[in-house]
């Protein structure tokens, strides 16, 4: 979903070299205009009084982030991701839209603390990974996560997703159930972001009646609701932990259908369907959907249970680090 990309764009701003350097590399098609101009609003917004790059900032390369290592999947499309190696248990971090492996940098070493081998994945189109003109569809993001998790022989896995990267653990339990899953959780993503007389707890605004038009609307992140930008003293750490690799590249016109696939999708039954424990995170103070979207969802399986964290906006895990840090530690401690 645009406001999605939006936001994603907005949490790594700091590694972007200036808005009118991200308005020139936003290359849009002439239907895509109105799409593009959104985003370089956006940028424009986060960057006032905020010109501080990446590249002035020392990032904490640790050796396991020195080699990106990548597999390739059925349809030849190479996926990279971090991986700290060890025998703990396997935590893979999914990032959402137009965000990279390296936004989930603040995480890192709280779990890596907690004994955890640490993967963190760039689905095809973000970050480093490839980049096909096919596979822009939710049931495909589900596919290569299985992928990743059988090549790198991954079981018992915790598999944590923020906005899109949630989808993608529902695409992946839609198609292959929760084998190879210990747990999931996800982080500020509503199972269902078109609102409708059933749920009223999808994307502020957005219903089956605007669907077709909703998302090309470059005002549409702006829903006057929750936290507009992301904690600056914490997108600052970001930038200091994570470098400038891979954070400037993730937005894409071609991959446009993914979003609108991703607001297409209704995945209550898939989570009503879990038999692994789960996590529900929402944001305080989501700009995008309303923070009880949680407890709905918790309530749709008896394994699930909702927390919503207080001072998070969507990208809860960038405005308040150390709780999300927290909250998956102490969740994957209670995993069986």
């Amino acid at each position: 979903m645009l406001r999605t990309a939006l936001a994603s764009v907005i949490v790594l701003v700091p590694a972007v070299p200036s808005p009118s350097s991200v308005g020139m590399m936003i290359t849009a098609r002439r239907t895509d205009t109105l799409i593009a101009r959104g985003i370089a609003l956006a940028v424009h917004h986060a960057f006032r009084g905020r010109r501080r790059t990446a590249v002035a900032v020392r990032s904490e390369i640790r050796p396991w982030r020195s080699v990106m290592p990548s597999i390739v999947t059925g349809d030849k499309t190479t996926l990279h991701y971090y991986d700290t190696g060890g025998e703990g248990r396997p935590v893979v971090l999914i990032a959402g839209y137009g965000a990279p492996a390296d936004s989930w940098a603040l995480q890192w070493a709280a779990l890596r603390a907690a004994s955890h081998r640490v993967i963190s994945l760039d689905r095809r189109w973000h970050g480093r990974s490839g980049r096909p003109p096919y596979g822009h569809r939710m049931s495909r993001h589900g596919k290569d996560l299985r992928e990743l998790l059988e090549q790198l022989d991954l079981r018992d896995a915790l598999v944590v997703g923020q906005s899109m990267g949630a989808s993608t653990i529902w695409a992946y339990a839609s198609l292959f159930g929760c084998d190879r899953l210990a747990g999931i959780v996800t982080v500020d993503q509503t199972p269902k972001m078109v609102n409708s007389a059933d749920w009223k707890l999808g994307y502020y605004g957005l219903t089956a009646e605007n669907l077709g038009t909703f998302l090309l609307d470059p005002a549409a992140i702006f829903t006057g609701r929750g936290r507009a930008w992301p904690d600056p003293v914490a997108t600052d750490a970001l930038v200091r932990r994570a470098g400038g690799r891979g954070l400037t590249r993730d937005i894409s016109p071609d991959s446009y259908p993914l979003l609108f696939d991703h607001a297409c999708q209704d995945w209550r039954d898939v989570v009503a369907g879990i038999d692994v424990p789960a996590l529900i995170v929402a944001g305080a103070e989501s700009q995008f959907w309303p923070a009880e979207h949680a407890a709905a969802t918790a309530a749709l399986s008896p394994l699930a249970r909702a927390v919503v964290v207080s001072g998070g906006g969507h990208p809860t895990h960038i405005d308040q680090p150390e709780a999300v840090a927290r909250l998956i530690t102490d969740f994957a401690a209670s995993l069986a």
